[in-house]
């Protein structure tokens, strides 16, 4: 296919996925003229375009531009599929190897990123279908699946089968197929203050007895 149609082609699922997947979106010049996210991405597909031809200058150059510009940086060398959405998207960097399917979603303040311990592919591949909440970090090159969710706030350092959900520092699965797996009850989280306390209380009133 010829390269601009091609362009194209992405840039209108682009603009018809924001639409789809932001209830705040009230029509397509709004999302054309005064979302950062989709914005940061037309730059990285031009970017990507340049990098592919070994323009590696100017690939970086466009890809600093959009970082200045929009507040989210993505490696002119990362590969990202159809109908990426990042929402709000301030604080979001994409590392050079990273891979991403289609039909992602991510928020604000997601990293993906490496540890520093790695060398060649460094940055998680994300499979299709998968959200990624605000301030989440997924770090190393591993393989986030197809379908599967991270919390927001989580730290992934590990692999994430398909169909799952993970929360936390670091990230654990908590739901795989729909199911379940974990027993952390994250509502009644006890109180260790509060125990200690009372603790401390109980002891007091045996020494005035």
């Amino acid at each position: 296919m010829n390269p601009v149609f091609k362009m194209l082609e992405y840039l209108h699922e682009d603009v018809k996925c924001v639409k789809e997947r932001d209830p705040a979106a009230r029509g397509t010049a709004e999302v054309l003229l005064l979302y950062p996210g989709l914005h940061a991405i037309w730059y990285y597909r031009v970017a990507h375009y340049f990098q592919n031809r070994k323009f590696y200058f100017i690939a970086r150059a466009i890809s600093q531009r959009a970082a200045k510009k929009t507040g989210i940086e993505i490696h002119p060398a990362a590969t990202i599929g159809h109908r990426f959405f990042i929402d709000h998207g301030h604080g979001v960097v994409i590392g050079e190897t990273t891979e991403i399917g289609d039909d992602v979603t991510i928020y604000q303040g997601v990293t993906l990123g490496g540890t520093g311990k790695d060398k060649g592919k460094r940055h998680p591949t994300i499979g299709n279908n998968v959200m990624i909440g605000a301030g989440a970090k997924v770090l190393g090159p591993f393989r986030v699946g197809d379908n599967s969710n991270v919390a927001a706030g989580a730290v992934v350092l590990d692999e994430i089968p398909d169909n799952c959900t993970a929360v936390g520092v670091p990230a654990q699965i908590v739901r795989r197929d729909g199911v379940r797996v974990d027993d952390l009850d994250q509502i009644h989280v006890p109180d260790p203050v509060r125990n200690e306390l009372a603790s401390l209380q109980r002891q007091i009133d045996e020494l005035k007895k």
